[in-house]
């Protein structure tokens, strides 16, 4: 693909920005880099009506009750429906992706001739997923009627996809066992870095990139039962997974159900602005948020320049730029200057420069990188205590953070005793290139571990000693049991590609044309009731009977509902048993 236009001096967009922006009556306006500098150079009191959004993907993970309604809050306070920033930012790509196509075949490309690939953390659940779904559809990619057009792929299984074809000269190894990309055990971490941003900064002048559908060296090291590691580090989370090669196919299975956290590079970001309120005080720094959104949007571009720069033998300190309606706002706010609250600061480590600068020494930078590595570090030290994950061959290190060499060098001293850690090339387009594969071959990975128990609540027969009393319900001289959780699949459960779980329902009377059963999920396996601690109702089994009556219906109707939970979504499908017809069967986990 064409490389993104704008952008910072210095820093690579081979990736854009997670940005939109929308006009003050909430029309789209534009997206990425031309969004950011579009809104940085608003006049301050124009920008003030716009709505700017940034980072906004993490919310899908972070909202405990997503719905269709759930909304996003703008730069300026403003809030719009999110489902409307996400369609936006999705038919952005469409349209770009099938300019970009139709200027190379050299004829027009239409919409229906492509397949769509969707990556999403590992981590995110049901709702977040099928939220995506839904903005897809919306941003017309696809539609319910031809959702088959659509795939969500998992970023860690798609890096996974591709890591296993590299080739020695695609990729570098950090644990020093022999000599990769030629440079020797001996050199110094920061020269293979340096060799491979040469490398990636001579691959960014090509117009596209090639998927290479072949068997590389790694994959000639890779036998049957092997096992590796993806640790995928990006903006918002940190996903890891754990797959074993089955030969001959190469097919792959999941020994591992996909972990993870929020400990993506934003994390950084966070912790700058933690340092900025212990320097400023919060209450400024909230008020100059409001007041100057694109003033801070560029204070952050400048932290973000600086971020790429830090590094483990880093010497000299990093400046930061303060915008200038910083430095004049504070002393409106305050009444002293910048340099004022910098002197009168305990933050001893970042000094004011006569340029209008923060300066920052290295230790400083590297300070606030550390919450975020040790995190990601401690979760791998967990991780490979695990006894499914024993005799991992090699950990592929990968995603945008996965540049950094401060990152790079924790997970080489925490982990390269373990086992063989790579570094591909290009690494920020690992998940991309993988999803390329994925769309081409979407079962590739024929076993999964479910994240959660997932489950119905029905009535079984009581019996003493093993139901508690409570529970117990008389009807018509039989006793029973109720809120007993059938489970469908529990936590951590293998399933393989296509597995069903099968199910039978009977309408309450035959003339009944709409079923909704509820679903409960749990991260627990060890469940029996849905009203234990640790089930929550999470979505809802839909069968529309309509147009499958016939003319003297039975007095009791058998509906046979088929679920599959080895996919990266849940799917379900239903037939009635009397009339051998499809049912509509859905599964929404958004609207219940």
């Amino acid at each position: 693909m064409r490389r993104w236009e704008g952008g910072d001096p210095g820093v690579s967009n081979q990736k854009t920005p997670t940005t939109i922006l929308m006009t003050p009556d909430g029309k789209y306006h534009s997206f990425g880099y031309a969004a950011r500098d579009f809104y940085h150079d608003l006049d301050p009191n124009d920008s003030k009506q716009w709505l700017y959004f940034e980072k906004f993907k993490m919310k899908l993970h972070t909202t405990s009750d997503l719905t269709i309604e759930t909304e996003l809050e703008a730069a300026n306070g403003k809030k719009v429906k999110a489902i409307e920033i996400f369609a936006c930012a999705l038919m952005f790509f469409k349209d770009h992706a099938l300019q970009e196509l139709s200027d190379q075949a050299g004829s027009q490309f239409e919409n229906s001739e492509v397949r769509w690939v969707i990556t999403v953390p590992a981590i995110w659940k049901q709702p977040a997923k099928q939220f995506m779904r839904h903005a897809a559809y919306k941003a017309g990619l696809a539609s319910p009627d031809c959702p088959e057009q659509l795939i969500i792929a998992l970023e860690p299984e798609a890096a996974s996809i591709y890591c296993r074809k590299l080739r020695l000269h695609q990729m570098i190894d950090l644990s020093g066992m022999e000599a990769v990309n030629g440079y020797s055990p001996t050199e110094t971490l920061a020269s293979g870095i340096t060799h491979a941003k040469e490398y990636t900064r001579r691959n960014r002048q090509s117009r596209t990139f090639l998927v290479e559908n072949v068997i590389g060296e790694i994959w000639s090291e890779l036998e049957q039962g092997d096992r590796y590691l993806v640790v995928d580090c990006g903006g918002g989370t940190v996903d890891l997974t754990v797959h074993e090669v089955k030969l001959p196919e190469g097919h792959l299975k999941e020994l591992y159900k996909a972990s993870g956290g929020p400990h993506g590079s934003i994390g950084v970001d966070y912790e700058f602005e933690k340092l900025l309120c212990k320097i400023f005080g919060e209450d400024f720094i909230e008020q100059f948020k409001i007041k100057r959104p694109a003033a801070w949007v560029d204070l952050m571009i400048a932290f973000e320049s600086r971020k790429r720069a830090a590094a483990p033998g880093r010497t000299n300190p990093l400046n930061i730029n303060l915008p200038f309606s910083f430095i004049d706002y504070y002393k409106k706010f305050r009444g002293h200057s910048v340099e004022h609250a910098l002197r009168k600061s305990s933050v001893n480590f970042v000094k004011w420069s006569s340029q209008g600068m923060l300066r920052m020494n290295p230790d400083a930078m590297n300070a606030l990188f550390k919450p975020t590595v040790d995190h990601i570090v401690q979760h791998l030290l967990n991780l490979f205590q695990k006894p499914e994950v024993s005799g991992l061959k090699f950990l592929f290190l990968v995603g945008g953070f996965a540049e950094s060499p401060l990152l790079q060098q924790a997970i080489q001293s925490n982990l390269a005793d373990k086992c063989r850690v790579i570094i591909p090339h290009d690494v920020g387009l690992t998940i991309l290139k993988g999803a390329v594969l994925f769309g081409l071959d979407p079962t590739i990975i024929k076993v999964r571990r479910s994240p959660l128990t997932y489950g119905v609540g029905v009535l079984n027969r009581f019996v003493e000693g093993k139901h508690p009393t409570e529970k117990l319900l008389v009807k018509d001289g039989t006793r029973w049991c109720t809120d007993v959780f059938d489970k469908f699949i529990t936590a951590d459960q293998s399933v393989a590609l296509g597995e069903t779980v099968k199910r039978s329902y009977t309408p309450a009377k035959p003339s009944q044309m709409i079923i909704v059963i509820n679903i409960y999920c749990s991260e627990n396996d060890n469940v029996n009731f849905i009203t234990d601690p640790s089930v929550k109702k999470c979505g809802t089994l839909r069968l529309d009977l309509t147009g499958t009556d016939c003319p003297s219906l039975p007095t009791r109707r058998e509906i046979q509902t088929l679920m599959q939970f080895g996919d990266t979504e849940v799917k379900a499908m239903a037939v009635d048993i009397t009339t051998s017809k499809c049912v509509k069967a859905g599964i929404d986990f958004l609207n219940y």
